[in-house]
């Protein structure tokens, strides 16, 4: 029986495409682009700066194949390298200063236009959600209003469904401080919740 893509493990992709399958690495974005496009549009909330850092997050792992531990999961370490690049765009906003996906340095054996080739090969548009009802819209007005790390950490326990442990990795936190960050969290967002169906019901 002839193995798959499908059927590949992550670490079996990683390990072809060190070798120089193109084609592996094309499968990782595509299992990976969906989860990672809907992390980002949540917490950036710019549909520019989606794009951008979402790009930046599949170059960073191309150009870093090398550097990446096969017996770790693949998962995390990619949110990692979103959840920073995210926070870095920020930052730069913050600056007023832009860096464009151009401006980034020869990667070595590969090119930039080499990778926003194999990523502008699928399509990386947000979901539907033409018929997104009130309560999500509010959902996410609460969290694009929340601040940076409340957001980040809400958006990975609950939409992403990371354990204590991989939320840790991702944020560079102890778990005491994930723990505690997201009860934080919680509760703020409780909070704003209530405040905005409370001021529904009494108009």
């Amino acid at each position: 029986m002839v193995s798959t893509r499908d059927d590949q493990s992550d670490g079996e992709l990683l390990a072809l495409y060190k070798k120089g399958d193109q084609e592996a690495f094309k499968e990782i974005v595509s299992r990976y682009k969906n989860p990672l496009y809907g992390f980002l549009r949540r917490f950036l909330n710019q549909q520019d700066l989606v794009e951008d850092v979402f790009q930046d997050t599949f170059l960073q792992l191309y150009i870093s194949k090398d550097s990446f531990d096969q017996g770790r999961p693949l998962r995390p370490w990619l949110f990692t390298i979103a959840a920073n690049k995210a926070k870095d765009a920020l930052r730069k906003i913050q600056r007023h200063s832009t860096v464009s996906l151009g401006a980034i340095a020869d990667t070595g054996d590969a090119t930039v236009d080499d990778v926003v080739n194999i990523l502008t090969s699928y399509e990386i548009t947000p979901d539907q959600e033409v018929s997104e009802d009130e309560t999500r819209a509010q959902v996410r007005e609460i969290i694009a209003q929340m601040p940076e790390n409340l957001k980040a950490i809400l958006i990975l326990a609950y939409f992403e469904q990371f354990s204590y442990k991989q939320m840790a990795e991702i944020l560079s936190i102890p778990i005491g401080t994930v723990k505690s960050r997201l009860h934080t969290a919680v509760v703020h967002f409780t909070r704003k919740w209530k405040s905005i169906n409370r001021s529904s019901d009494n108009p």
